[in-house]
């Protein structure tokens, strides 16, 4: 029997995440944590019913209810997002693509993500299409220990016990949830460890007295708190850690409170509407992604407000059609259980097979229109300092010692700045062999040379970077260069407390120009290249160039005292091509190519001498 008041925080939970990726809420990921709290008080009473029942568990009838409830409609958006993201898909995001499909076909996806350090709370411009598969991996991954261990709980000292053994597991894992969101932001996301207490809250509920009448004022708590975590919480709260209990709170006093529902949440709550949400919650969650992912992907942007709701409005209707002919049908019939084994292997086989189709698929050379081949590997390789661990990324604070060209050299020139300044390495490096000077690298992820303070991130965090620059100005003033040139990408997010961009980045260039102010006679900024806004390898692997150009020019940004070179003429005329004279010009949707930085050596090299920064080689003056 359906509990109204729990299909209606199904049908809250899934509206919150799809509203979330629309891009209209900043919280709604928190509609992941009530489907968790839900599914730990279902699954766990399902078993303690059975227990109580008969003294044991039919694990296999358990699984293969399990495998009837989830992976058809699993399986289903699974394959046919793979086939469609293959079809529409460049051909550089085909390799990644199949990895992804394959590894959510067998529910390890939460830690492929963690594993390749995906923030889900701050998604890059290219996110993977079956991200949102994660929440299912943990899930699944929960109902493949937790009847064992409630079985064997029970066992050992009847309900009592597995209530111990519950809150014993919860606090663990909420402690090291503590631990790790405050350490490993990411994998606390996304694993298991750090997410079963919220499940383990769930189970709890079990042990809450039915005789307790709970006043209607803890379901407005519980409401407060619902709409704290949607309209407060940001891409940069550290989560899971101490917010998850916003959520994890509300669910669990909205479903121990659940005859105590008010009137007119009761009513809200029971409307057929809501009650029809909560009906194709599973098919709702799983469909929005990609109907949201795909088509900004092929068009190479992001969705209009209008795309967008016509995406929500598709996955309205896919959500019923799934629901109604694949979710509902299979769940319901009655089948033999080696029916049920066949086909779930048989569904796992296909999807695993279509992922390492997909990945296969790939391939490295493309053919431009003047006839050359090229290598979109190599066009996506980042500069040899990523390789020698020179460039460094976040949570550290200093940097390694390291020094290109001729080392020894009484002409020193530093590069200083975030991924926006290591872009420039391949030209200096070149230049510095050439020019018989020595190159010291300092570039961090994500800090730009502008000591700007950033909207904060659970990964890049501004602490880091201030830490990190203050090593950095100490280091050149050690070192006295001739040169420091400094540079930094200027798109990131403004904080609300600047009322503009220019004001905000101008005061940032002054605190590093002050702070470098004395160490070398030419302190010089390069402001930063033009932006894409399309990952142009994949815009070339798709055989369109035209839509490769026309690149975002950024507004060059000098603070007073910086000496200031403008790269925007070297890369744009009438519009800011993806390809200058047969060289790709950006290794992704925001950096230059290797090839390309090399190419702009010789421009680089005369803004140098217009500024006094380097002289002719006594080669050159003969």
């Amino acid at each position: 029997m359906r509990i109204p008041q729990i299909q209606a925080l199904r049908a809250f939970a899934a509206t919150l995440v799809v509203v979330y990726h629309a891009g209209i809420t900043s919280g709604g990921y928190i509609g992941v944590d009530i489907f968790y709290v839900i599914s730990g008080y279902l699954i766990t009473g399902l078993l303690l019913r059975e227990l109580d029942k008969t003294g044991t568990l039919g694990l296999k009838a358990f699984y293969l209810r399990r495998i009837k409830r989830l992976l058809p409609t699993s399986f289903f958006v699974l394959f046919v997002t793979g086939v469609t993201a293959w079809y529409l898909y460049p051909a550089t995001m085909r390799a990644d693509l199949g990895k992804d499909i394959a590894a959510a076909s067998i529910y390890i996806s939460n830690y492929l993500f963690a594993f390749w350090q995906m923030d889900y709370q701050n998604l890059s411009a290219v996110p993977p299409v079956v991200i949102h598969y994660w929440s299912l991996a943990v899930e699944e991954q929960f109902y493949l220990f937790w009847p064992f261990i409630i079985l064997a709980l029970y066992k050992r000292g009847g309900r009592r016990t597995v209530g111990f053994g519950i809150l014993a597991i919860s606090i663990a894992s909420f402690l090291f949830s503590l631990f790790q969101t405050s350490t490993e932001p990411i994998w606390a996301f996304y694993s298991l460890p750090t997410r079963a207490w919220e499940l383990g809250v769930g189970a709890l509920l079990l042990y809450i007295p039915q005789r307790i009448k709970f006043s209607q004022n803890y379901l407005w708590i519980a409401l407060a708190l619902f709409i704290y975590g949607t309209l407060q919480f940001r891409d940069n709260t550290p989560f899971p850690g101490t917010a998850a209990l916003v959520p994890v709170l509300a669910t669990a006093i909205s479903i121990a409170a659940v005859h105590s529902w008010p009137k007119v949440l009761n009513s809200i709550g029971s409307h057929r509407i809501v009650q029809w949400l909560g009906e194709i919650s599973y098919p709702l969650y799983l469909w929005h992604w990609p109907l949201l992912v795909i088509p900004a992907i092929y068009f190479g942007r992001n969705l209009t407000i209008f795309e967008r709701v016509l995406a929500v409005l598709a996955t309205l209707l896919f959500a019923e059609l799934t629901h109604r002919y694949i979710e509902e049908p299979l769940r319901h019939a009655k089948l033999p259980q080696k029916t049920v084994i066949r086909g779930g292997v048989a569904a796992t086989v296909i999807s695993l097979t279509l992922g390492l189709a997909i990945n296969s698929s790939y391939s490295d050379i493309v053919t431009l229109k003047d006839g050359k081949k090229i290598s979109l590997q190599e066009i996506m390789k980042k500069p040899v300092v990523y390789d020698d661990g020179c460039h460094v990324n976040n949570g550290e604070t200093t940097s390694p010692d390291c020094t290109y060209g001729v080392r020894g050299s009484s002409r020193k020139i530093v590069l200083f700045g975030d991924s926006h300044a290591a872009q420039w390495f391949p030209t200096l490096e070149k230049l510095a062999r050439e020019q018989r000077f020595e190159l010291i690298s300092l570039t961090k992820s994500a800090c730009p040379g502008a000591a700007v303070t950033k909207v904060d991130t659970g990964e890049y965090k501004n602490s880091d970077c201030f830490a990190w620059r203050d090593y950095a100005y100490k280091r050149i003033k050690s070192i006295n260069p001739d040169a420091v040139l400094v540079s930094g990408f200027q798109h990131f997010e403004v904080p609300s407390q600047y009322s503009s961009r220019e004001s905000w980045w101008r005061e940032g260039q002054g605190k590093t120009y002050n702070s470098l102010r004395g160490s070398s006679p030419r302190i010089i900024y390069i402001s930063d290249t033009p932006h894409p806004n399309r990952d142009i390898p994949s815009c070339i692997a798709s055989g369109s160039l035209d839509r490769c150009n026309g690149s975002e020019r950024s507004t060059p940004i000098f603070s007073p005292g910086f000496l200031k070179i403008n790269p925007t003429s070297w890369l744009c005329e009438r519009n800011c091509p993806g390809v200058i004279d047969g060289v790709v010009a950006y290794r992704d949707a925001s950096h230059l190519s290797v090839d390309m930085a090399r190419a702009l050596s010789p421009n680089l090299l005369q803004a140098l001498r217009n500024l006094g920064a380097l002289s002719k080689t006594s080669d050159e003056q003969k």
